[in-house]
């Protein structure tokens, strides 16, 4: 099967998400492409099974670039994809996510956020079992 992840990461807590996500699917030998959102043209999106998007929540929205990505996909009817939300918030952003995802007619296979936060291991970083978690995440891909 193929993937395309697209992420954006500002202190690269996405960034250790996605390359988590990659080694686990190219275990299981499937083809994976990874692009860092100024990587990929919305418009001719690089040939995929499933599409990974992966974004932090700024200032109570999906991040900028992530949401021009999302707002600008063409030709992806019918392709599935998976969610990923890093947030400090009380709640998460994948709602919007999904939105903007459904409006162009694509299929969600699996979601999943990550609070950060004070109670976390590393200051601002992930909490202690996000390995797991994005394990059952990488199962629904599928």
């Amino acid at each position: 099967m193929k993937y395309c992840v697209v992420y954006w990461s500002r202190h690269g807590n996405g960034k250790k998400i996605i390359d988590y996500v990659e080694q686990k699917l190219k275990d299981k030998n499937h083809e994976v492409q990874v692009c860092k959102t100024d990587e990929v043209n919305p418009s001719s999106m690089p040939d995929a099974d499933i599409y990974v998007f992966s974004a932090p929540t700024e200032a109570f929205r999906i991040q900028k670039e992530m949401r021009t990505v999302m707002k600008k996909l063409d030709n992806v009817d019918g392709k599935k994809y998976g969610i990923i939300n890093t947030h400090g918030m009380k709640r998460d952003w994948l709602g919007s996510m999904e939105k903007m995802l459904s409006k162009k007619n694509m299929e969600k296979t699996a979601a999943i956020h990550f609070k950060m936060g004070k109670e976390v291991n590393d200051g601002n970083g992930l909490m202690d079992g996000w390995e797991s978690s994005l394990d059952e995440f990488i199962r629904d891909l599928q």
